[in-house]
């Protein structure tokens, strides 16, 4: 399994996909932090990180589409995909390893972002004049949320070898599963069903976690949700096997 992880990372970081995916978010993620007027921190005027919180989970919709689109659509079109169902592994830990091969991705393209809270919290009056606990708990709910987006996206690559489709799948599916139950909710507003269905949607519990609190339900649901697609994801490749 880790000969599987390292090589799908190294695959990954030898190529320029992952650094000018990786760059496009951080460079899109500055400017609607610091720059553009509707988004801007130093216009809003308050030490916090709450409009970049609400602005990452939409660029995750297609930054971890683009990384993972390649998982298992690239092994089907080089010819590869054959040798690695072969290897004497599980299919289960060939999943695990390309889903935490992408994940650790996810998290490269995080850590630079901390440098927000730090510049955040110098310009503050007074200096560090920033709620640390909200920022904790947004980085940890944006972690799961890229840990869920990151197993659409790696199901997304199992049922095809184009990766076009599989990024324009997985970022449908990323997209429904974050916004697609808070509007179907509202349907039912009348029907006392709105609470049920949007508690199926990754927002309410992404939404509760950037509170700075870390409630059990929200990371059962979280990891019942990658595990979910993950399981997903192997019932494909057996079935192509």
């Amino acid at each position: 399994m880790y000969a599987v992880f390292k090589r799908e990372l190294f695959s990954f970081l030898s190529s320029m996909v992952a650094y000018i995916t990786i760059g496009i978010f951080l460079l899109v993620s500055g400017l609607l932090l610091w720059f553009f007027p509707d988004t801007s921190v130093l216009d809003y005027g308050y030490a916090e990180l709450s409009g970049f919180f609400s602005l990452v989970p939409y660029l995750f919709m297609f930054l971890i589409p683009a990384v993972t689109m390649r998982s298992f659509a690239e092994e089907r079109r080089e010819g590869t995909y054959e040798l690695l169902i072969t290897k004497p592994i599980t299919l289960w830990q060939i999943v695990s390893a390309k889903y935490l091969a992408c994940l650790a991705l996810v998290l490269f393209s995080l850590i630079p972002t901390s440098v927000y809270y730090y510049s955040i919290s110098k310009l503050g009056l007074p200096e560090g004049n920033i709620d640390s606990g909200a920022v904790i708990g947004s980085y940890v709910g944006l972690f799961l949320l890229g840990s869920a987006f990151t197993a659409i996206g790696i199901f997304a690559s199992a049922l095809t070898k184009n990766q076009i489709i599989a990024f324009a799948v997985s970022a449908a599916l990323c997209g429904f599963a974050f916004l697609g139950f808070d509007y179907s909710s509202q349907i039912f507003a009348m029907q006392n069903f709105e609470t049920i269905i949007s508690s199926l949607g990754i927002n309410q519990h992404y939404q509760s976690i950037s509170r700075g609190v870390l409630d059990t339900r929200d990371l059962i649901y979280f990891i019942s949700f990658s595990v979910l697609f993950l399981f997903l994801t192997k019932l494909v490749i057996e079935g192509k096997k």
